[in-house]
């Protein structure tokens, strides 16, 4: 294997070194570029945990939504909890303002007996829709997140996917 790495020519590897931030750059762009046609920092989200069940299950990919959207009652939003960098996914219970007033919503998840006011920032009994939610949910596709999920539970997997492409990049040139 390091003999197939020590015989590459220096334009090769270079190449290879090419390639590969090729790919990194063209899926940071499509990254960013769905943020901004969505209006969303983050518009696709895996379902972490099992709050929203039956509507949504652990491992769910989720595309977001949050351009002139008027959030109701019933909606499925995704927020970020200020002080925590992970999203929430629960469903909007109750409403408040709106026009004039700066829109305030209660979110709950399906499988959760309370609200989530305990899960709010302290001090804060309302999301704010302008300044809270990430997004609404328009769709979604089961399952496909739990790659990620398996990864962040067991690091481990990270190098072993690493060391499989790695190899598999060494014997392609062979």
């Amino acid at each position: 294997m390091f003999s197939a790495l020590s015989s590459l020519q220096p334009r090769q590897f270079l190449t290879q070194i090419l390639n590969f931030a090729l790919v990194l750059s063209t899926a940071f762009m499509l990254w960013k570029g769905l943020s901004v046609i969505t209006d969303s920092p983050s518009p696709i989200v895996v379902v972490l945990s099992g709050s929203m069940e039956p509507a949504f299950q652990r491992g769910d990919l989720l595309f977001l939504w949050n351009r002139g959207m008027d959030t109701q009652i019933g909606e499925v939003v995704v927020y970020n909890v200020k002080g925590k960098d992970i999203p929430i996914v629960h469903r909007v219970v109750r409403r408040f303002g709106g026009g004039e007033q700066p829109l305030k919503l209660l979110t709950k998840g399906d499988n959760n007996l309370a609200d989530d006011t305990e899960l709010y920032a302290r001090g804060q009994d309302y999301l704010e829709r302008s300044q809270d939610i990430i997004g609404s949910v328009v769709g979604y596709v089961p399952f496909v997140g739990y790659v990620t999920i398996l990864l962040s539970e067991h690091p481990w997997l990270k190098t072993v996917m690493l060391g499989i492409m790695g190899v598999m990049v060494v014997l392609q040139r062979e």
